[in-house]
């Protein structure tokens, strides 16, 4: 099983909606022990993407980048270069790669994370995006052992960024804003894993919806 590059615009729509739709979600949650600007602000780079798109056609690899480009360089916070950067790692794996497997799709994430570990410290246990996303890759590499068809590693990825995401509310700050409260940001989810976890299941069913399967044909 496999996803045609071309076919990326479902996939990023897909992911662009999931961010409007719980602006006020995210918003909400990074407003108990951050400055509550996290939905606004990747909102706001979300849709400038979306509408830079308009109705045009883009590969999954291409989208990605530019979507890593814009917020990168439009939005405030430190959102914007850590997604910036997971993106566009992710895009440049992908490059020039005409389907995306599982053991692409792995290579992908596994990279676009090393660049984030360029740029941050915080690795999982630290009340991060980190905490979603490191289970998520690491699911991916056991449905690759288990010899799980792509969908289905795509299924149990989607469960594991949930778990990691869940994770979050019994883990002390050790960055950003809510670092300051010490033990009192216990308790609340981190706003960047809830929009980390929204991103990877929207990025999954996008994938699914445009999913093909091998065809061998015999003499």
């Amino acid at each position: 099983m496999f996803v045609s590059d071309a076919n990326g615009r479902e996939i990023l729509l897909r992911m662009v909606k999931g961010i409007q739709e719980n602006k006020q979600y995210l918003g909400e949650v990074d407003g108990l022990i951050g400055d509550g600007d996290h939905g606004m602000n990747m909102n706001k780079g979300f849709t400038m993407y979306a509408e830079q798109l308009g109705e045009g056609s883009t590969s999954f690899s291409e989208g990605l980048f530019d979507l890593g480009s814009v917020l990168l360089g439009k939005i405030g916070g430190s959102m914007g270069p850590i997604y910036g950067t997971l993106f566009i790692g992710m895009s440049e794996k992908a490059e020039g790669i005409d389907k995306i497997d599982l053991p692409v799709f792995i290579e992908m994430l596994k990279f676009g994370m090393s660049e984030l570990y360029d740029i941050v410290d915080a690795r999982p246990g630290d009340k991060t995006l980190v905490d979603t996303l490191f289970p998520a890759l690491q699911s991916l590499k056991v449905s690759k052992i288990e010899g799980k068809v792509f969908s289905a590693a795509l299924e149990e990825m989607k469960a594991a960024a949930k778990t990691g995401m869940e994770s979050t509310e019994n883990l002390v700050a050790k960055y950003g804003r809510s670092a300051r409260l010490g033990e009192r940001s216990r308790g609340v989810l981190d706003a960047g894993a809830v929009s980390c976890c929204i991103i990877l299941q929207e990025m999954a069913d996008g994938m699914l919806s445009v999913m093909e399967e091998d065809r061998i044909y015999g003499s």
